[in-house]
């Protein structure tokens, strides 16, 4: 099924392997050229109905391009965005497939997007190990964040930025001023910009972001965090925190922003019935807030993969990796119903889900909703979560390692996972002689196996070649 190239995971659920290869196959659609009028020169994904491509989803689509064996690039969505970086520093949020202009809205006449571009490179290069890559694209990287400083930071060390620029379209957060998505996205920006640094042996970089990271940090948690309710607020222009609870709060997780005190209680969120433990983990909206609907209504309840994606990365940060597994699984299922509906209707992916039962999301007003086929967004779950929530493999080629956190025994694995020219294989197995993992690789690597359940992790450098290791046999 899957096209000649791309890695093969195996599961014990067929259904997870079919969503998996089929995403890859379905990709084709949407991998679109650059023309001379746009200017945009390299290859990227794009939805095919897309009159412009979209910063947010070009640096969401890096997450799963990582794994296709460089057949879909992962960095050349990023570079078209950079191409296009004005002096001032500022990379706009969408920009036109016919004339390559940045395209703005009254609601967003910056145009903002959440500024991921650090996270994504940083992915990419974990990946990909290109640190030549990482040199060349840091000056980019500097003059887009010093134009978000110069133009949107206010005196109290937040920035103020239109609610579009959060990508959560009609979610009810009136009278933000301040919106906590965008605050935390920043810090994150600046976390892996001094992280870049670190891969690049320059301190002067490293030790400057990783200031205004620490200082961003304790503005967000002592003006938007509420100690009584466990939670993250967006703030007025006085600096009043709001009362509703919204998925944004998470991003605080994928920053490393709480302590394991309030760790424990923002998590606490996503498993209470009333506020996000819906049974599609995770509404953009809390369930108790009087304006969730059930329908989904856009940012009104629906579950939105690049979300749920969120959650989940944010989860690991904290070592919650069966919650997250947990999660992944549960909203795989979802995508899965739609995917193989009852009787003879044809099935889909969708861009948002319903939160308490089957069936993609609902919205009246806007006929165009949800999308389908909306890969930017549907692959992060079939492919990325996939990998490495259900699988539990997580791959850094510059470190030569490949971690396999299982939280317990079960059949699984990938099969001819490029790192970089080296393809691997490894696959769980019940043999004969008890639970056994065996390893095929051209070039030596370090690989750690985490059984959660049965409290066993060892570290064992693979060489070239095929070689197997007892699990009854680790110490």
């Amino acid at each position: 099924m899957v096209k000649k190239g791309f890695p093969s995971v195996h599961f014990y659920d067929q259904d997870f392997v079919d969503i998996y290869e089929k995403s890859w196959v379905w990709m084709a659609d949407s991998w679109q050229s650059g023309t001379k009028e746009n200017g945009f020169t390299d290859k990227f994904l794009n939805y095919p109905e897309n009159k412009v491509i979209n910063q947010f989803e070009a640096c969401l689509s890096t997450f799963f391009l990582v794994y296709s064996n460089n057949i879909y690039p992962a960095q050349t969505s990023l570079d078209n965005f950079y191409s296009k970086q004005e002096e001032s520093g500022a990379i706009r949020a969408n920009y036109s497939l016919d004339d390559g202009k940045p395209v703005f809205t009254n609601e967003n006449p910056e145009g903002l997007n959440p500024p991921l571009f650090a996270l994504a490179e940083y992915n990419i290069y974990h990946k990909m190990g290109n640190k030549k890559r990482l040199k060349e694209i840091m000056p980019i990287l500097e003059n887009y964040y010093n134009w978000l400083e110069e133009n949107f930071k206010a005196e109290n060390g937040l920035y103020a930025v239109p609610l579009e620029a959060t990508m959560m379209g009609n979610s009810p957060r009136e009278g933000t001023y301040y919106p906590l998505d965008f605050n935390i996205q920043q810090a994150i920006n600046v976390l892996y910009m001094s992280a870049i640094g670190d891969i690049l042996n320059n301190k002067e970089i490293s030790f400057r972001y990783k200031r205004l990271y620490f200082t961003l940090k304790t503005r967000i948690t002592n003006l938007m965090w509420n100690e009584a309710e466990n939670f993250y607020f967006d703030l007025d222009k006085d600096e009043n925190q709001l009362t509703a609870k919204t998925i944004a709060a998470f991003w605080a997780l994928l920053a490393e922003l709480p302590n394991e005190d309030r760790a424990i209680g923002l998590i606490s969120h996503l498993k209470n019935p009333e506020t996000f433990g819906s049974e599609n983990p995770f509404p953009t909206l809390s369930l108790d807030h009087p304006d969730f609907h059930e329908d989904g209504m856009g940012f009104r309840g629906s579950v939105y993969s690049p979300f749920t994606f969120m959650v989940v990365k944010g989860l690991e940060k904290y070592a919650r990796y069966e919650l997250a597994r947990e999660c992944s699984i549960r909203h795989l299922y979802y995508m899965l119903d739609t995917l193989h509906p009852e009787g003879e209707e044809k099935g889909n992916i969708y861009e948002a889900y319903l939160p308490h039962k089957e069936g993609p999301a609902v919205w009246q007003a806007k006929n165009s909703f949800p999308k389908t086929m909306f890969l930017t967004y549907t692959a992060l779950a079939s492919i990325t979560l996939m990998i490495e929530n259900v699988l539990g493999l997580y791959i850094s080629l510059p470190r030569k390692t490949v971690d396999w956190i299982m939280p317990t025994l079960e059949i699984m694995g990938i099969e001819d996972l490029s790192l970089k020219r080296n393809m691997i294989t490894i696959l769980s197995n019940n043999s004969s002689r008890g639970w056994e993992i065996r390893l095929e690789s051209e070039k030596l690597y370090y690989f750690t196996i985490n059984i959660l359940d049965e409290d066993k992790k060892k570290t064992l450098p693979i060489p070239s070649g095929k070689c197997s290791m007892l699990i009854g046999k680790l110490e």
